[in-house]
């Protein structure tokens, strides 16, 4: 892709448009960021400007329908009005991920599902570096833009492979964008208030797997009936394989992410001692089932990231396999509209739930059965919690909330911290 003395577009000035602003701009084009917000970090308008690049905020105006090409960050809806405009123009649109790609020469190892991406991608790219040199981004929090900036990986680089984190988002704006490896964990209704549908939601991230080729291999779980079928088609065109904890022989392997790592590190020629080694002193990583602490035989464990069904049902399983039995849930946040009976009933746990945010209600209406406790304060919940688990003799407290955390903060990182700060306080 030659961008010189072109005119691009960036909608959107999060860390993705950030970095892909800077890249464009590194290329010799003419950009333009727009973001329909006007609480932007200053420190990415005030670098961009300095830059030479032109930043609207608050709307997106007709200026951006003078561009050779538009490059939308995750997340910005395809059905805003400047994008519908932008296709009856003709001009071109892309995924910040696409545009990445297409100014890149590395191989990529992709992975997605509905809960454990990072988990994995965080794993994965610690295993791999103790035989090859590898990167990691994407959704994580390191834009596939900032990597190939930053790592110069459009030219000759010693990298051998770049893993990359693909949310939904990311996928469903796949062009081109073909992975060498490309592996699905898991699938189950999650961001229903931006897809409208599972289907929809589900159709954007086997997006991901499009391009792929017999030179490719894509990987899928073997224990989510949601996957089988859908890889009928995808094995036709290229290399499928599974991974499974049901069937899995290695069981040195304590859970699914694991094993998922394995299979890929041994796809790859990883020794299989080394696999094992590394995975067996790997501690996870914050706000994710982080059992963080034990106070009056009451475990607290921080599932920040916890936004849809899935991990809410992983969760309370990992709870009985730490013989937890009994559990104060807190759900709630911004509304992801899934059904939590069908992951919270099956768990044998027993269960008392206390819902906070703006989900609350919503909540409570569809668990009838479980009493739940409406709080909509997040601090005088966790309290409530920590008085249940007290005075009724609960064994654990658990923060797997299965919505988002945008209702009262700024992400799942602050809203973990908050939560871990607000039980330190009460202990003090």
């Amino acid at each position: 892709m030659i961008l010189d003395n072109k005119n691009i577009a960036i909608l959107g000035l999060g860390i993705s448009g950030y970095w892909a602003a800077k890249l464009a701009s590194s290329r010799g084009a003419n950009v333009l960021v727009s973001d329909s917000k006007t609480n932007i970090n200053d420190l990415y308008t005030e670098e961009l400007k300095n830059m030479g690049v032109n930043i609207e905020l608050g709307n997106h105006s007709s200026k951006i329908l003078d561009s050779d090409l538009i490059v939308k960050s995750p997340g910005v809806p395809n059905n805003i009005k400047i994008i519908e405009d932008a296709l009856e123009k003709d001009i071109k649109v892309i995924g910040e991920i696409e545009f990445a790609y297409q100014l890149s020469d590395i191989k990529i190892i992709a992975v997605t599902g509905t809960n454990g991406k990072t988990t994995v991608v965080t794993a994965l790219h610690g295993v791999l570096n103790q035989g090859l040199n590898v990167l990691k981004g994407g959704n994580i929090g390191t834009p596939f833009s900032q990597l190939v900036l930053e790592n110069s990986l459009s030219q000759n680089h010693n990298y051998d492979y770049v893993v990359l984190e693909i949310s939904s988002f990311q996928a469903e704006d796949i062009i081109s964008f073909k992975p060498n490896i490309a592996i699905i964990l898991n699938l189950s209704e999650d961001h229903l208030d931006i897809h409208d549908t599972y289907d929809s939601y589900k159709n954007a991230k086997l997006n991901l797997f499009k391009n792929m080729d017999k030179e490719d291999f894509a990987i899928y779980n073997l224990d989510d009936k949601n996957l089988n079928q859908s890889f009928e088609d995808i094995a036709k065109k290229t290399n499928v394989m599974t991974f499974s904890y049901g069937q899995n022989q290695d069981i040195q392997y304590k859970n699914l992410n694991h094993v998922a790592v394995a299979k890929v590190a041994s796809l790859l020629d990883i020794n299989e001692e080394s696999i094992f080694n590394f995975l067996k002193d790997f501690k996870g990583l914050e706000h994710r089932f982080e059992i963080f602490k034990q106070e009056n035989n009451i475990t607290f464990i921080n599932d920040s990231k916890s936004t849809n069904g899935l991990s809410i049902e992983s969760a309370l399983s990992n709870c009985i396999d730490l013989k937890i039995n009994s559990i104060v849930l807190i759900l709630g946040g911004k509304s992801k509209g899934i059904d939590y009976s069908s992951y919270i009933d099956s768990s044998s746990i027993d269960i008392k739930i206390v819902a906070y945010g703006e989900a609350a209600v919503e909540i409570k209406n569809k668990l009838p059965e479980y009493g739940v406790d409406v709080i909509k304060d997040f601090t005088e919940a966790v309290h409530h919690a920590i008085k249940i688990s007290e005075e009724s003799s609960f064994n654990g407290v658990l923060l797997s909330p299965g919505c988002s955390s945008f209702d009262q903060f700024n992400n799942f990182e602050h809203r973990g911290n908050i939560f871990k700060d607000i039980v330190e306080e009460y202990y003090s």
